[in-house]
């Protein structure tokens, strides 16, 4: 029996940890989302200044923006694709942290379970030893 509770709390402590590291892996992964996502706001923001220019602009700075312009998009359109692929993963993340932490309650629950059974099974044998024993064992004697 004091196997069984020692076995649950090496398994609760294992599920404990498991729990932890699966919160810092969703964690990780939502600080690299908001990331990208900062990002891609300040590629769109130089892309939005990049025309408000004062003046007027000869035809070869005007060619280099449009090329800086496009080249933006592209950039934006890739950070858009990374974006995506980081909350899917951000998601996934999550729910390994949401299966961890049902795996800790239900070790929780499967320790105290253990304990109780224990402390039933202690009772169950002191009520069966003859009182003079029973006085001995609680140190009446």
């Amino acid at each position: 029996m004091k196997g069984l509770v020692s076995r649950r709390q090496r398994v609760l402590r294992v599920r404990h940890v498991q729990h932890a590291m699966a919160v810092a892996d969703a964690a990780h992964a939502r600080d690299a989302a908001d990331s990208i996502a900062n990002n891609l706001e300040r590629l769109r923001k130089v892309r939005g200044e990049l025309f408000e220019t004062q003046g007027a602009a000869s035809g070869a700075s005007f060619a280099a923006m449009q090329e800086l312009a496009s080249r933006l998009e592209q950039a934006g359109r890739q950070l858009d694709g990374a974006l995506y692929d980081a909350r899917r993963v951000v998601d996934a993340k999550d729910g390994m942290t949401l299966a961890a932490n049902r795996e800790k309650e239900i070790a929780t629950r499967l320790k105290d379970r253990a304990r109780a059974d224990l402390e039933e099974w202690r009772e169950n044998r002191l009520a069966g030893l003859p009182r003079y024993r029973r006085t001995q064992r609680n140190g009446d004697e």
